[in-house]
């Protein structure tokens, strides 16, 4: 497999690869006794766009994959499709498009992008960076959400708030300081780019301080740690989500 290749574990992730259009497939493998609606389904979705398809052995299978949680089906993928970053939000009245910043973790990544597709966020911007070799982690962590969710590059989180900032849309971010205001008692409904940092890198003070509204997640108790980035995308994307169903 060449580096440019990656392997998707598990039917979940590989049917969102297929119907979402997110990435070539070159082969999908299954073991040879997987039989179920979800094989029928990718057998008849390969026989319509030409992918082989090839039955092994499991031991065969878990060496593919690296682990034994694919339940018997792989696929062999290339680079994940990224459209323009102006392209992101264009077919929403009020758009909620979301970056993420400084996360190192693969699986913690994936798992905050599963939170805030599922609440809604109608695309996701990233800056540069080769994740080929945990496409896998990725895609099976975020339930096949990083496949879905149209995804752009930007540069920078400065790069991308400049842009849509020029298209009206309110740059937020969370931080702990003084001046920000409470989650749930910011107007969250009109068009948004909401930037989430990592645990260990977070949000360089300098976008901070231009950021057009810095939010603070309301804890029930005294604490001081902040929270990882899965839970506080998950908190974030569905406060949006509860403030605009009410204004529907």
């Amino acid at each position: 497999m060449s580096e440019n290749e990656a392997i998707l574990e598990g039917f979940v992730s590989v049917r969102a690869a297929i119907k979402a259009d997110s990435r070539d497939v070159y082969g999908i493998t299954l073991r040879h006794d997987k039989w179920d609606r979800g094989v029928a389904w990718l057998e008849h979705r390969a026989e319509e766009r030409g992918i082989p398809i090839e039955r092994v052995s499991g031991d065969e299978i878990d060496a593919l994959a690296g682990g034994s949680t694919h339940g018997g089906v792989i696929a062999r993928v290339g680079p994940r499709k990224f459209v323009a970053l102006e392209a992101l939000g264009r077919d929403s009245a009020a758009p909620f498009i979301v970056m993420i910043d400084g996360v190192e973790d693969p699986f913690n990544f994936g798992q905050a992008v599963r939170t805030l597709y599922a609440a809604g966020a109608d695309g996701l911007v990233l800056r540069p960076r080769n994740w080929m070799s945990a496409a896998g982690v990725v895609a099976r962590a975020s339930a096949g959400a990083t496949e879905w969710i149209p995804t752009a590059i930007a540069e920078t989180a400065l790069d991308a708030a400049q842009l849509f900032r020029g298209r009206g849309l309110k740059v937020v971010s969370a931080d702990d300081k003084a001046e920000t205001v409470p989650l749930y008692a910011a107007d969250l409904t009109g068009p948004l780019f909401l930037v989430i940092g990592g645990e260990k890198r977070g949000i360089t003070r300098s976008f901070l301080d231009q950021a057009d509204l810095l939010v603070q997640i309301p804890y029930g108790r005294e604490f001081d740690q902040s929270l990882g980035t899965a839970a506080a995308a998950a908190v974030l994307g569905f406060e949006v989500m509860r403030q605009r169903l009410q204004t529907k």
